[in-house]
């Protein structure tokens, strides 16, 4: 079997693949349990699946009894991830198939996964019954002095039956608080809770072989690696409808979170990100179209929210917001956004200039802001000589920079999580003569170098890169070979650290008749800096560290369970321009950054969501918890105001407010662009003192 390693890799479409394998296809038939038995094409797609796992995973696979053992764990786990449906009594139960799945799985054989499958369907309809009955007929008291745990992924199992309800009991109680805190009707909060629960019961019955089959090679293949996952015939299909209309929507990245929607990202340039009012980490818990009702969609299965959110270019959709901010308990909010596509232009690299600030020394700045790393393959494939590309759009903003006679550059790949291989390297090539920008190493051990064949150095000019935790895999291509070379300072928090590479695999081939047996997105390599580190796990550790890296310590690629390490392979030649001494630069913003009331914000907003996050249990005292909400309310009001004041804006009376006349959209996106704007203007200060304290680097180089 022969891979083109970058098939897919250069085009930039890994990263919908990842979200296309999160999740289960949508069905709107219930299927019973009789009809939940495996089928032969499935058996047969798990062998090829395990034989191409332990031949070609850039990981070195040995399915054995601790494999085994991993894939109970996970299987569990992604089947009842909050430990709301099993008791300790089923999972002792299952310790019966612990070191059973190697051999199963080896052989094609599914009963094991089924069997496990059934138990939670009937799990979750005692479960449901228990708590709709609950709710019409338990009367609750909210004075009682109570607590309810509602993250218990290191909780233990409950005990039995009689634990599981008062689980249940508790949980009821928080979800009729939350509604209350949301300001819902009294009289419709029963009926919306009750439509939730049994909505879990209807799409846990939807669950056909298909779904089942899904789940628990999914399962297998992230025992061993996080970036491998399996689409199944109709969710390969899906993928394909999602790459036709992947720039249509309201433009976000959606993952399930145990029985929530979280946004794992929106796209620059889509309607999500240009709203201000999205975030990544917030949780959709409902929908409605237009003037519609709004829908509760906690409990939906991930597709099924999906399809409500999606719809016809210049129509509205309006979401229910948990705020990443609010945590658990907290209020939500309502965003109306308009559905579009997403065009080239709101995604391409943009520029402006800073100036006119304390600590510049008179100096004026250059800052490119890239997005994404962009190539329009079709109008290239077409023979257009004008295509479109990160590498093309950023030579002529360079170009205007210079024109207009601006001190140094600063590349912002902030919240950049990748794109084009191509791209990476040719944009690397505008700063450093020709030379290696990355190496590639596969599941054999063989190192391919991708290479800057153009000699000529468009900018030689001083230069920052401004990078944070959500920079990931062509951001830390560009940011390492920078740093690598010497030929700029990298600054702001570690990267995400995703150093791999995936390829689609399409496992009919392997079959007779070349079935439709769906695909495997199969890690087969990893990237390495020209001096031979991995961008992997560790990602690029900037030149100078902001101090709200501290916060991201247990973040991207370093928080995925099976993460391949960190490693290191052997430097290949390349120039090296000369930066001097850090260390001056660093004393420098570290005593400015202490006394920034920008970075003071940053730091207090990052303290109080890993406050937020950390939290697991909440009261179930509604005076208490009005109390909680309201204070951590007026403590991010406060500083938002701070902020807001130091950047010359009037204060604001409420978090979220209708009032167009306190606040207009230019006063809003000043405030947005004021905290965009913290890290860009303390680079543009570090650049400053650079060029203070010596003169410029020049395209003059070292070679090494």
């Amino acid at each position: 079997m022969g891979f083109n390693l970058f098939k897919l890799v250069r085009t930039g479409l890994l990263a919908l693949a990842v979200a296309a394998a999160n999740g289960a296809w949508a069905k709107s038939k219930e299927i019973s349990l009789e009809e939940l038995e495996p089928t032969r094409n499935q058996r047969q797609t798990l062998l090829i699946i395990s034989k191409v796992m332990e031949k070609y995973h850039y990981r070195e696979v040995k399915l054995d009894d601790a494999l085994a053992s991993a894939v109970l764990d996970r299987y569990i786990e992604a089947l009842d991830p909050n430990k709301s449906f099993f008791t300790q009594q089923d999972i002792n139960e299952f310790e019966y198939y612990r070191t059973k799945l190697d051999s199963d799985i080896s052989s094609g054989r599914l009963e094991s996964a089924f069997a496990i499958f059934k138990r939670f369907r009937q799990r979750v309809e005692i479960r449901v019954d228990y708590a709709v009955e609950m709710l019409n007929t338990h009367p609750f008291d909210f004075t009682r002095e109570e607590t309810y745990r509602f993250d218990r992924e290191d909780a233990p199992w409950a005990a039995d039956e009689k634990s599981m309800q008062d689980l249940w009991r508790q949980r009821i109680k928080n979800d009729i608080l939350a509604l209350r805190l949301a300001d819902k009707e009294e009289d419709k909060i029963n009926e919306t809770l009750e439509k939730r629960y049994t909505n879990i019961k209807r799409r846990t019955r939807q669950f056909d072989a298909e779904d089942v089959f899904q789940v628990f090679v999914n399962a297998y293949t992230l025992s061993i690696e996080p970036h491998t996952a399996y689409m199944s015939p109709a969710r390969s299909e899906n993928f394909d409808i999602s790459m036709r209309l992947s720039l249509q929507g309201i433009g976000a990245v959606l993952r399930s979170d145990n029985e929530h929607t979280v946004i794992q990202k929106t796209v620059p340039g889509g309607p999500a990100a240009k709203s201000g009012q999205v975030h990544a980490g917030d949780r959709i818990v409902g929908v409605a179209q237009a003037d519609g009702e709004m829908e509760d969609i906690v409990g939906w299965r991930l597709q099924d929210v999906v399809d409500k959110i999606r719809g016809q270019k210049g129509t509205l959709v309006r979401l229910s917001i948990l705020p990443k901010s609010a945590g658990a308990s907290g209020q939500t909010k309502e965003v109306s956004i308009i559905r579009d596509e997403i065009k080239l232009e709101d995604q391409a690299a943009k520029k402006e200039i800073i100036e006119d600030l304390p600590g510049l020394h008179g100096m004026r700045f250059g800052v490119i802001d890239i997005p994404a790393f962009y190539r329009d393959f079709r109008g290239q494939v077409e023979g257009n000589r004008d295509f479109r590309s990160t590498t093309r759009d950023v030579r002529n903003l360079l170009s205007e920079l210079e024109q207009e006679k601006v001190d140094g550059i600063i590349i912002d790949l902030r919240r950049n999580g990748g794109g084009s291989l191509t791209e990476a390297t040719e944009l690397t090539g505008l700063f450093i003569k020709e030379g290696p920008v990355v190496q590639v190493k596969d599941s054999q051990g063989k190192v391919d170098i991708e290479r800057d064949l153009d000699p000529e150095l468009v900018y030689s000019g001083p230069l920052v890169v401004l990078v944070d935790r959500n920079s990931a895999s062509a951001s830390e291509i560009f940011a390492g070979a920078i740093q690598d070379y010497n030929r700029g300072l990298v600054i702001g928090e570690p990267t995400f650290g995703k150093g791999t590479v995936q390829t689609l695999v399409e496992l009919g081939q392997f079959s007779r008749g070349n079935k439709d047996l769906g695909r495997l997105r199969l890690t087969i390599a990893q990237f390495f800096r020209v001096q031979g580190e991995s961008t992997q796990h560790r990602g690029v550790v900037p030149d100078l560290i902001f101090p709200t890296a501290e916060t991201a310590q247990d973040y991207g690629e370093r928080a995925l369970d099976n993460a391949l390490p960190w490693a290191s392979i052997q430097a290949v030649k390349h120039d090296q321009f000369g930066l001097g001494d850090m260390n001056v630069l660093k004393i420098r913003s570290s005593s400015r950054v202490a006394s920034d009331p920008g970075f003071e914000f940053l730091l207090d907003q990052e303290k109080a969501i890993k406050e937020i996050q950390d939290r697991e249990i909440v009261t179930l005292v509604e005076s208490a918890r009005k109390e909680d909400w309201e204070e951590r309310e007026n403590r991010q009001l406060e500083r938002r105001n701070k902020l807001r004041s130091y950047r010359g804006l009037e204060p604001i009376s409420e978090l979220e407010t209708e009032d167009e006349e306190q606040e207009s959209a230019d006063d809003e996106e000043q405030d947005t662009e004021g905290v965009n704007r913290i890290m860009q203007e303390e680079a543009a200060k570090v650049l400053a003192d650079y060029i203070k304290q010596q003169r410029p680097v020049t395209a003059q180089a070292t070679s090494l």
